[in-house]
């Protein structure tokens, strides 16, 4: 397996761990390294996830598929985030949804069974993973209810200004990039994608944003 290390240093799950800590670190909880081409599956919805998976580089969705076949996005993750861990840590070890690399993805997967105990050696830097890991839960969290806050608009029109306001928010400017092209956005917002498709027309012919592909301004 070959990894980065420099990279891994800067990534949240190993924020305070040295970079010389980390090759000792990855052989003691087992970590191995794997790439995804896009549109692979990571995990499939009803499959064992016993591995928590860390993002590398790339897009990873969480998808929810109903009894129909109709899929909701639940949420995108990027680089440094993690995936999987609820499923991994719970009485329950299937996943109840799939994870879809979006973007070709490299991904760490490290045994949660190892990442949370502390091992014979009782390495410091279990403490700290473990602190670490806690806190990216709190952010995932939070980022679970900003979902619920979008898609509980009752308009259509709502919804999509919750959500672009939020993405404003994050990057502290009202002209910003979004990385969900029109299919995942209608996932996202639980909206059929033609129905989302005029009603960004209508947005933009209502003076309340300008767009261009995947480029949008925020007017009002």
């Amino acid at each position: 397996m070959w990894v980065d290390f420099r990279q891994l240093a800067q990534l949240p799950l190993f924020y305070g761990i040295r970079q010389e800590e980390l090759p000792g670190m990855l052989e003691c909880l087992g970590g191995f390294q794997k790439s995804y081409q896009k549109n692979e599956i990571i995990y499939l919805e009803s499959d064992e996830v016993r591995n928590t998976g860390v993002i590398l580089s790339g897009i990873v969705h969480m998808i929810k598929e109903d009894s129909e076949g109709c899929k909701t996005l639940l949420i995108s993750m990027k680089d440094g985030e993690l995936f999987g861990e609820s499923f991994s840590c719970g009485s329950r070890i299937d996943s109840q949804v799939s994870f879809l690399a979006a973007t070709p993805c490299s991904i760490l997967f490290l045994p949660f069974h190892r990442l949370l105990h502390s091992c014979q050696k009782t390495c410091g830097f279990h403490y700290k993973l473990i602190e670490n890991m806690v806190q990216l839960l709190g952010d995932k969290n939070i980022k679970l209810m900003g979902k619920i806050e979008v898609i509980s608009k009752k308009t259509l029109r709502g919804k999509i200004m919750a959500y672009l306001r939020s993405q404003s928010e994050e990057r502290q400017s009202r002209h910003f990039a979004i990385s969900m092209n029109r299919v995942e956005l209608a996932d996202y917002l639980c909206a059929d994608r033609s129905a989302l498709t005029r009603e960004l027309s209508a947005m933009k012919r209502d003076g309340l944003i300008d767009y261009q592909k995947n480029m949008f301004r925020l007017l009002q």
